[in-house]
């Protein structure tokens, strides 16, 4: 059985990427949370690592909270940018491959159509540039990568659907924000790629998230509808909910290296939110 380190695993991308595998005859996941590995000690890392062999790692560790950033600046680049740097070191020694998941706040979303892998970044926060700088070390550190731009993740853990769902038992009506767009991705969806991408040799830069777009009210109301709840959405603007982070007001992700190279094919953000709902792993 080939090893697959999963680093952040008890996330909700860890937990869907070990479903994916949990009946696979050639892959086993090796799970590791901060308890188990700090990414960001490098000594610790490298002795993990050699222990392990494993035919990949892939890192789902990340310091994701987008406004706590702005005042732990160390911690975010030491778990966003060191962190995947150490990953990518050990991999490279280990002849291992590396998937890196990163994020559409690398862009600065004041744009009007979706970005491409060929696009600059310019992120506007400390999360964005601590998550750029992790897929520069990982370019810099290892020779066989694989680097996932995704957004707006949902799985099983803390999320903004179960968030809304939660809202609705008590509230007959939410805000939510309606002038920030991006593509809502569901964790299983982003696993399933992970798992088609992870044997390949098809290296690089890549987008993940499932089709299509829409605004955070947008989603909301998506939820709802699946949910059958009766709970009404009103839309508000970014200026009403401020937030210590700058959001990206359109960071819409195009998958547009997966279509030139592949033909796997995320299902629509629509299908994934009624499959999650129906699979009942709020």
């Amino acid at each position: 059985m080939k090893k697959i380190i999963i680093t952040g695993a008890n996330g909700q991308l860890g937990r869907a990427i070990n479903h994916f595998y949990q009946n696979s005859k050639e892959f086993v996941c090796v799970n590791t949370d901060v308890a188990e590995l700090n990414i960001c000690d490098i000594t610790a890392v490298l002795k993990f690592v050699e222990e392990v062999k494993p035919y990949a790692i892939v890192n789902c560790a990340a310091h994701t909270g987008v406004d706590a950033c702005e005042t732990d600046v160390e911690n975010a680049f030491k778990i966003n940018a060191i962190g995947p740097r150490n990953l990518a070191i050990a991999a490279s020694k280990n002849q291992a491959k590396i998937i890196h998941i990163s994020t559409d706040y690398v862009f600065p979303g004041d744009g009007d159509r979706p970005y491409t892998e060929f696009d600059t970044p310019g992120p506007k926060g400390v999360y964005g540039a601590s998550k750029l700088a992790g897929e520069n070390f990982v370019k810099e550190f290892s020779k066989d990568y694989m680097i996932i731009r995704t957004a707006w993740l949902y799985g099983e853990g803390k999320n903004f659907v179960k968030t809304m769902l939660r809202l609705a038992e008590t509230n007959e009506s939410v805000r939510v924000v309606g002038d920030q767009y991006g593509s809502p991705t569901s964790a299983k969806e982003l696993a399933r790629f992970i798992g088609y991408l992870l044997p390949t040799d098809n290296y690089g830069l890549f987008h993940g998230t499932c089709e299509g777009q829409c605004s955070w009210a947008e989603f909301a109301t998506e939820i709802f509808t699946q949910a059958k709840k009766t709970t009404k959405v009103e839309a508000i603007t970014t200026a009403e909910y401020p937030t210590p982070a700058v959001r990206p007001a359109y960071s819409v992700l195009e998958n547009t290296m997966l279509k030139m190279t592949t033909d796997f094919q995320f299902a629509d953000w629509k299908d994934a939110i009624a499959e999650y709902i129906e699979d009942g792993i709020l």
